[in-house]
């Protein structure tokens, strides 16, 4: 179960003008589950992605990069679960080419204009012929409320879906903003996340997408760990469908900017927390802060130091306020010049160590008392500078060996 988290209803999920969405079942790897989604984009719409930074990337990443890079106007995104299409050579590249090239001949436009993404298991062979065969129920599934129903269609190990919406006002104009998400395991985007998508009505100019994508994915899914894996496949997409009535945005810094750049990071952490919430075997949602650094770098430096200590995490997930272990995990981040001596620990409301020791007023039931919470923030003091920087994650249970060691099976 996830932490905190339920799936919204479906009537909760705003309509985005320009996107229409289907759904089916193509038997990827797994009979009667719904593992085929396109997206489908009215002309004019506009699109920004980012993507993983593993060198060892999935053949949709390859070939999204690609077809972004030709500048043709997007048309459509095709995403299947069940096979991640990575470390798969040359015959996925040309099987996520041939995906592009079917979904293209049914919406009479070019294939550089088709998007495709895949999550699921690696190194196995893509089952082309049945994402292709199922493309026809997909389409024929399109339609503008589908938002839940393609939250579910692209989960693996999630265990709930991930989709939240909010509606702002730009320009005195009503703006809409949808997305979902998905990703509970191999969790350390260092872009974005496993997968997401982000809709919009607002009308932005095309060439800022691009930023604003990488805008988000920084104080959003580039703040998150489960594992510390970076993914194979990662890729967050942003779609601006221009339907809404406002002017049109052409700087990110006008007000106008600045206000639709606020609500759509307020949708993406809700997704990006969402992930850790449903975190593989998750029990609790940690939230790591640092302050004091001289630098953001050694902000996240610290904090995913601690974020990804498996003695961290599992100490977490037994409730035992063994927090030398934090303390251990800030000594090595890598900051050559700590000095240890001015280093200040919380746990939510207890001030555990000061000047680089035990608090004298820290008891250690205190402590227990905080890692018994469902939600725990850390806050890690370093006094050497003006910057601070926040990294979310969860504690490691003996489910999350289960599910992974099962993963294949």
């Amino acid at each position: 179960m996830a932490v905190n988290w339920t799936a919204p209803l479906a009537e909760a999920l705003l309509p985005i003008a320009g996107v229409s969405i289907g759904v089916a079942e193509a038997g990827v790897r797994k009979a009667h589950r719904k593992d085929l989604t396109v997206f489908l984009l009215q002309e004019g719409a506009a699109v920004g992605g980012v993507f993983t930074q593993n060198r060892y990337c999935a053949a949709p990443v390859q070939v999204c990069r690609e077809h972004l890079a030709a500048g043709q106007p997007i048309r459509a995104l095709v995403i299947n679960t069940g096979n991640a299409n990575a470390g798969t050579g040359a015959s996925g590249l040309a099987h996520a080419r041939t995906t592009c090239v079917a979904l293209a001949e049914h919406l009479h436009v070019a294939p550089q204009q088709i998007l495709p993404f895949s999550t699921g298991v690696i190194m196995e062979p893509l089952p082309v012929d049945r994402i292709v065969a199922g493309l026809p129920a997909a389409l024929a599934d399109a339609c503008a409320e589908n938002w839940l129903k393609a939250a579910e269609g692209i989960m693996t190990t999630d265990t709930v879906a991930k989709a939240a919406s909010r509606q702002v006002q730009i320009g005195g104009q009503p703006v809409r903003i949808t997305g979902i998400a998905k990703g509970a395991g191999m969790i350390r985007p260092n872009m974005a996340t496993m997968l997401g998508f982000l809709a919009t009505d607002a009308n932005v100019a095309p060439g800022l997408l691009g930023a604003l994508a990488q805008a988000l994915a920084d104080v959003s899914f580039n703040r998150v760990t489960i594992d510390g894996d970076t993914s194979t496949n990662d890729s967050f997409m942003l779609v601006a469908t221009r339907k809404a009535g406002h002017a049109e945005i052409t700087d990110l810094a006008s007000p106008e900017g600045l206000a639709l750049q606020a609500a759509l990071a307020e949708v993406a952490q809700t997704l990006a927390h969402a992930i850790v919430r449903d975190g593989e075997g998750a029990t609790k949602f940690i939230t790591v802060r640092v302050e004091g650094g001289q630098t953001t770098e050694e902000c996240l430096k610290v904090a995913y130091a601690i974020a990804h200590s498996p003695l961290v995490k599992t100490a977490f997930f037994a409730s035992d306020p063994n927090l030398g272990r934090i303390l251990a995990a800030v000594g090595y981040a890598g900051i050559a010049d700590l000095d240890q001596t001015k280093i200040e620990l919380h746990l939510d409301d207890v001030h555990v160590v000061t000047q680089g020791g035990r608090h004298p007023a820290y008891r250690e039931e205190a402590g227990a008392r905080v890692m018994q919470q469902s939600e725990i923030t850390i806050r890690v003091g370093l006094n050497r500078g003006p910057v601070a920087d926040t990294v979310w994650t969860c504690d490691f249970s003996h489910d999350y060996v289960t599910i992974n060691a099962d993963y294949r099976s």
